[in-house]
């Protein structure tokens, strides 16, 4: 016997999904939220598509969204940030995986040798801008006091924030962010001149005789700066499909990488500011990657699960916001524009359009500090010399606009080649269950007109999308421990 409360169905949210569920074709609207899998944020399309065969002129199938229920077609959001859609990032985590798995054993158009190519394990992080709470380990393992002398529990939002913030550099860790992925890129450099220095060849002869591939995501660190872990791996100058020569080893990779961090250098020249030289942090960690079944603590399937956890995380992670803080009405236009051209932007708007001040951002954890570094972001976007680094776009990225996992071109398969995939499949498999004969795509003309309606979900569909994907969550939890 299933019991309301009168206090629930009063909810606009339990009303409009007793609707929902009365509803006669309410199995076709279940059918779709469960097509989904749970996203949070699906994109709503009307329109109308007809599957023609493009020899016979046969009309094969005909869809419009005004047979559907809800009178439109949902379609997942594709984010991949665990804070917007659990869904979307759980599926963008699993083709990151298999494209940084497929770079290190073979697998999706990589050649299976490529296990034996020489590859390391890349760990690059930010200089300190200051001290900060922590929870420092002895070599044993054991925790000992943070230098403000008490213990801080892991959970604890104090670690991560400076000890004295009024002599934090907090300039410095905001251009820090703004230019890691200029530093990377001159990491990159520097680590194909290093490799050629060790192997007493010039740059031309190296680059003739091997090629470096790489996949890398970055990560924010609790204090709010960004660091990378990169998979770097050396491949004969055809790319995967052929060895390097057998004295490019891991440990020459190893001591040039080491090289090349310490060389890499960004000037940053301002009159606000000063003169700042940024590079990376003393603790730097290379590691060599084992094989799989080594029992070694960094294996292919161990760097790849690694790398895919933090490809779908964001700077949210660091107690700050997801979105950015220029309000859609005016995305930073506002009423005046600086002499340098900048347009002066409101002062952090709510959804509404109503300017909110900084003071009252709804940020997380350790307030004080990420607040103080988007103000840092503010006060540095009205300069006209970093004008470029667009400061007030990206300060709900405390400053960092770098994309948060990249690759080189030869490293492995593409994100795109396995959504294609992934969309061939479930076109067959769209196929199949209309009951369509087998014909050619190249044969077959399917030809749509959509428009954009919104996104999200109704409330009470709202609902019935938080019930699929805690179900699901439910059944993968329940097959890795081994129900299944």
């Amino acid at each position: 016997m299933v019991t309301l409360d009168l206090r629930d169905v009063a909810s606009p949210a339990v009303r409009d999904l007793l609707h929902l569920v009365n509803h006669p074709d309410f199995d076709r609207a279940q059918q779709q939220i469960e097509h989904l899998g749970g996203c949070t944020e699906p994109v709503r399309l009307t329109g109308r598509a007809t599957t023609v065969d493009a020899t016979t002129g046969e009309v094969l199938r005909t869809y419009n969204t005004s047979d559907e229920p809800t009178g439109s077609l949902l379609t997942a959001c594709g984010n991949r940030r665990t804070s917007r859609c659990p869904a979307c990032s759980r599926l963008y985590a699993a083709d990151t995986y298999h494209l940084i798995r497929a770079g290190l054993s073979g697998g999706k158009t990589v050649p299976d040798p490529v296990r034996t190519h020489p590859r390391v394990f890349v760990t690059l992080t930010p200089p300190s801008f200051g001290p900060v709470h922590n929870r420092p380990t002895t070599p044993g393992g054991d925790i000992r006091p943070c230098r403000c002398r008490k213990l801080h529990e892991p959970t604890d939002p104090l670690i991560g924030t400076p000890l004295n913030p009024a002599t934090y550099d907090y300039e410095g860790a905001v251009l820090f962010n703004a230019h890691a992925s200029a530093l990377w890129a001159r990491f990159t450099t520097y680590l194909r001149r290093e490799i050629a220095a060790e192997l007493g060849m010039t740059q031309k002869a190296a680059h003739a005789a091997l090629r470096v591939s790489f996949a890398k995501v970055a990560e924010y660190q609790q204090r709010g700066l960004v660091h990378f872990h990169a998979v770097i791996r050396l491949d004969g100058p055809d790319g995967t499909s052929q060895p390097p020569p057998p004295y490019a080893t891991i440990a020459v990779l190893t001591k040039a990488a080491r090289a090349a961090a310490a060389r890499v250098r960004v000037t940053v020249e301002s009159d606000a500011v000063g003169k700042r030289e940024l590079g990376w942090g003393e603790q730097f960690d290379v590691r060599e990657i084992a094989s799989f079944g080594t029992g070694a603590e960094f294996t292919d399937q161990a760097v790849a699960a690694y790398v895919a956890n933090y490809a779908t995380k964001s700077a949210d992670a660091s107690g700050t916001l997801d979105h950015t803080l220029l309000c859609r009405p005016c995305q930073g236009r506002g009423a005046t524009v600086l002499p340098h051209g900048t347009p002066l932007p409101c002062t952090a708007c709510d959804s509404n359009g109503q300017a909110r001040p900084l003071s009252r951002l709804p940020v997380a954890r350790h307030v004080r500090h990420v607040r103080q570094m988007i103000r840092t972001c503010w006060g540095l976007g009205r300069l006209p010399e970093f004008a470029h680094l667009k400061f007030w776009k990206w300060a709900h990225m405390l400053g960092f606009r770098g994309h948060f996992s990249t690759k080189s071109r030869s490293y492995s398969t593409t994100l795109g080649a396995l959504r294609d995939a992934r969309r061939a499949w479930r076109t067959e498999q769209a196929r199949a269950h209309a009951g369509l004969p087998e014909h050619d795509s190249d044969t077959t003309l399917v030809v749509g007109h959509w428009s954009y309606l919104g996104s999200g979900y109704s409330p009470g569909a709202s609902l019935l999308a938080a019930f699929v994907w805690h179900r699901k969550e439910l059944e993968r939890q329940f097959a890795a421990e081994g129900g299944y």
